[in-house]
């Protein structure tokens, strides 16, 4: 099947954040949206087609999760990144930020230090605070325009006999980058070496770019699987947030038990009756607009990098390997954080994530999410423009 993703679908008032929540995020709706991260495109039919099934029935009460269910997760982790894990060591979540918040408030204690390397998702400041827990940050150094690890800042920190939990986004949001063997590889023996127990987020990790392969944790060194927690999930993959499904991968029986025994306690156990039939149809039968969703967004990367390049050239993007979400470096404007802000909404009228969200040591960064239609892209980016033309003659 061939998918039309220039198809314009208008998401306004079906109570989709990403247009309805505009007044309450950027104080205004005459904005672009393109910020929160899921796509304005539809999701392969295969799933549409599981779920009219399932909403044909007329019956949608407490919903058991079968065996199939995981082995839907396992099968595609291994047909697309050689990771054969052990399904009985698989977990449910609603979502991989709610098992982080599980997974930090079970197994590290109050004050601990948990790692992170921003720029970073902003929710991985969010999971260890809101927990009474301290955020180390091992801060990414850009180097001619490249995101690299500072291992000697890694090292020392791990080192800190208080630093208990590393908190590896894989592959990066926002930086989009996908983590070579040797960079993995390091990270883990270090943190094995200091007993920092690895939590890997993956859930970005099907949507790759320009060649690349992504590497789960897991597999990184020999016996990683026996030590890291890997957090995956179709719903980036797919476009299918809003039926909150996750899965966490643990090392061992033990850590599964007390995890489980924690939402067991919230009386949270179960899919939806919706996301399990989608999850297994995406996993079993969505390859096919996967292939053709990357290629598509591939494009867009190009236009906005092409754009950028002709027309302006004092934003910078960081064209990403992975995720669909494109790094603006917006410092050659002069303007701070709360400028840089209200020059987007107000007078780009584009609805971003601000930088400063993702990070507490740098300024002047914007992220934009390229997963629309090619003449949404166009229109944002003209209007970015004229923006900067206009800022430019007032300087």
């Amino acid at each position: 099947m061939i998918y039309n993703f220039d198809e314009i679908v208008d998401r306004r008032g079906n109570r989709a954040a990403k247009y309805d929540e505009r007044i309450k995020k950027f104080g205004t709706d005459d904005v672009i949206p393109l910020w929160i991260a899921d796509m304005d495109f539809k999701t392969a039919q295969p799933i549409i087609d599981a779920c009219v099934k399932k909403a044909q029935e007329g019956i949608w009460g407490y919903t058991s999760r079968p065996d199939s269910y995981f082995q839907a997760y396992a099968d595609w982790q291994e047909r697309r990144n050689g990771w054969k894990f052990d399904t009985s060591l698989c977990s449910w979540s609603l979502g991989v930020v709610p098992a982080l918040v599980a997974i930090v408030r079970l197994f590290t204690g109050e004050h601990d230090k948990i790692m992170i390397q921003p720029p970073v998702y902003p929710e991985f400041y969010d999971v260890n605070e809101l927990s009474g827990r301290r955020v180390l940050e091992n801060d990414l150094v850009e180097k001619d325009g490249k995101w690299e690890i500072d291992f000697e800042d890694f090292e020392e920190k791990a080192k800190d006999p208080l630093t208990k939990m590393f908190i590896l986004c894989n592959p990066h949001n926002p930086l989009g980058r996908v983590w070579t063997k040797e960079e993995l590889e390091k990270m883990l023996e270090i943190c094995f070496a200091n007993g920092v127990q690895v939590v890997s987020d993956e859930i970005h990790s099907d949507l790759i770019f320009h060649g690349k392969r992504h590497i789960p944790a897991a597999l990184a060194v020999p016996g990683a699987g026996d030590r890291v927690i890997t957090c995956i999930s179709g719903t980036k993959t797919f476009n299918l947030a809003g039926l909150q499904a996750s899965a966490t991968v643990f090392p061992n029986r033990e850590m599964k038990e007390i995890y489980d025994q924690y939402w067991f306690a919230l009386d949270i156990h179960r899919n939806n009756a919706f996301s399990s039939v989608a999850m297994e149809a995406a996993f079993r039968e969505g390859e096919e607009w996967l292939e053709q969703v990357l290629s598509y967004i591939s494009g867009n990367f190009d236009f906005v990098a092409d754009y950028c390049r002709q027309y302006i050239p004092e934003i910078h993007p960081n064209i990403p390997d992975a995720t669909y979400l494109i790094w603006l470096d917006c410092r050659e404007l002069g303007l701070d954080d709360e400028e840089l802000k209200e020059f987007m909404i107000k007078k780009a009228r584009l609805g971003l994530n601000s930088g400063d969200a993702f990070t507490r040591s740098l300024s002047g960064f914007m992220r934009l999410n390229a997963a629309c239609p090619r003449k949404v892209l166009e229109k944002a980016m003209k209007q970015l423009e004229d923006a900067v033309k206009q800022l430019k003659m007032q300087k």
